[in-house]
């Protein structure tokens, strides 16, 4: 249904570098980053995703009030808990530790953890 999403962060090079790491046990990377010349002076603005699809943004600005809620797929149990290891080693708060939440369906496996904005992040696997 959605082919991006993007919102503003209050330290761009800090939540850079928090998704860099927290994502990239995904299989996502910074795919474009664009400089504020390059946006009319509206900011810098990173681009991740797997190779050339970046479909999750970051932008500096003025943060989002509010808690946003964002969750990327993983392929497999082991990648939600690589990514809740590394998000949390770049300076995530714990928001819930990996594991079944049969509550969502039997084979809903998911972490969560808040970004460096209080947002609550997420990677799940639907699969065994």
């Amino acid at each position: 249904m959605l082919d991006h999403i993007g919102f503003p962060v209050s330290d761009y090079a800090r939540s850079k570098a928090f998704y860099l790491a927290a994502l990239a046990p995904l299989g996502h990377g910074l795919v474009m980053e664009l400089t504020p010349e390059m946006t009319g002076g509206r900011g810098s603005v990173a681009g991740f995703g797997p190779a050339s699809d970046p479909a999750f943004w970051i932008s500096s600005g003025t943060a989002l009030k509010g808690t946003l809620h964002v969750a990327f797929a993983a392929k497999t149990r082991a990648d939600v808990d690589a990514f809740y290891r590394a998000a949390l080693a770049a300076g995530a708060t714990d928001n819930g530790a990996p594991g079944l939440r049969p509550q969502y369906h039997p084979g809903y496996y998911g972490a969560f953890v808040l970004d460096p904005d209080g947002h609550n992040i997420e990677a799940v696997c639907h699969g065994p």
